[in-house]
């Protein structure tokens, strides 16, 4: 297989994140666009790899009132206490785990069952490093919001391209 430059971009941001951890030290600043990962799909839907502490912070300052994790509690780069730094910032938190090894129908069932929930509020979606994130945004913008597939698929292709499991979990909708 053949690595395209956005998941090579998106794997050695990835690994940027956990030196950062290792380390105790923020390389990026504070402004939403240099959380990892950054991509708005919309006024209302942002999305991104894992924030820091003080990312999240920013997040809440810029009027989002709603953080979906996707990314399990283990991964590498997780914040420890992430739903208490979400829900002390006055944002309402919803946690999906989500195997990055064996993504399931049910993981996207809830995802969309959360997606519901947003209302007007401005949401956040992360997980590690977007990839997980930007397949579920993919599925959910054309199988449920009926968005054009051309420019999901150009939004999904700026963090990566899929492959593997993650190709064929998209591919069945």
């Amino acid at each position: 297989m053949k690595a395209d430059r956005s998941t090579i971009k998106t794997v050695i941001g990835y690994y940027l994140t956990l030196l950062e951890k290792l380390l105790g030290k923020n390389f990026r600043t504070n402004k939403l666009q240099s959380i990892f990962n950054y991509l708005p799909i919309s006024s209302q839907l942002s999305t991104s790899g894992q924030p820091t502490a003080e990312q999240l912070r920013t997040i809440a300052k810029n009027g989002f009132k709603l953080i979906i994790n996707l990314a399990p509690h283990g991964a590498e780069n997780a914040l420890n206490n992430e739903a208490d730094i979400v829900t002390s910032l006055g944002m309402q938190y919803i946690y999906i785990p989500v195997d990055f090894d064996n993504p399931q129908q049910r993981d996207f069932e809830q995802f969309t069952s959360a997606m519901g929930t947003c209302g007007d509020n401005k949401t956040w979606v992360h997980c590690a490093a977007n990839m997980r994130v930007s397949c579920f945004i993919y599925l959910y913008r054309t199988s449920i919001l009926k968005d054009d597939k051309e420019q999901a698929e150009i939004d999904l292709n700026k963090i990566w391209q899929p492959f593997g499991v993650w190709k064929d979990f998209i591919s069945k909708k």
